[in-house]
């Protein structure tokens, strides 16, 4: 036997055993179908580590909140904007109405920039509130308006407030 048959015949033992190999690996199991709920979304938590489920429907937390003036509860939306200079609040459009979300005692903040857009889940307090000329001003600055804009602020608003003890970042 020349090298050339030798050569040839080592070829195909390697090959026979990679076949077997690869054969006995199969399974005669099917794989079951994946349960795209099971896999985790890519989120960040901020503040208090909440759940990304039992959302509330804002419209009917708005309505109870009229009536009692504070409603604990859990909402989502997109995020229209964030304090540009410490993250230290948020707007987000709750597909109704646009929110002014803030965190509960300065315990921790959201990104300055690259979340707009994003999807989020607050939990925390929902209710009525006057925000003063004086802070109307201070958020307006903080969002980087201009002087001209500042100077329009003439008047209290009176509206929803929020206040988050955990947001979740959908990124």
């Amino acid at each position: 036997m020349n090298i050339f048959e030798k050569i040839l015949k080592m070829k195909n033992i390697f090959t026979l055993f990679l076949l077997a190999v690869l054969l006995s690996c199969s399974s005669n199991h099917q794989n079951p179908e994946i349960d795209k709920s099971l896999i985790k979304e890519n989120i960040t938590f901020y503040g208090k580590e909440i759940s990304n489920d039992s959302l509330q429907v804002f419209n009917q937390e708005k309505e109870m909140v009229m009536n009692t003036g504070l409603k604990s509860c859990k909402l989502s939306g997109k995020i229209v904007e964030t304090c540009s200079k410490k993250g230290c609040w948020m707007t987000l459009d709750t597909g109704e109405d646009t929110l002014f979300i803030k965190f509960r005692d300065y315990g921790f903040f959201v990104p300055i920039d690259s979340v707009e857009g994003k999807n989020a889940v607050v939990q925390g307090d929902l209710f009525l509130d006057t925000t003063s000329v004086e802070m109307l001003k201070h958020y307006a600055e903080d969002a980087g308006k201009s002087e001209e804009e500042i100077a329009l602020i003439t008047e209290p608003i009176y509206e929803l407030g929020f206040i988050a003890d955990g947001v979740i970042i959908k990124n």
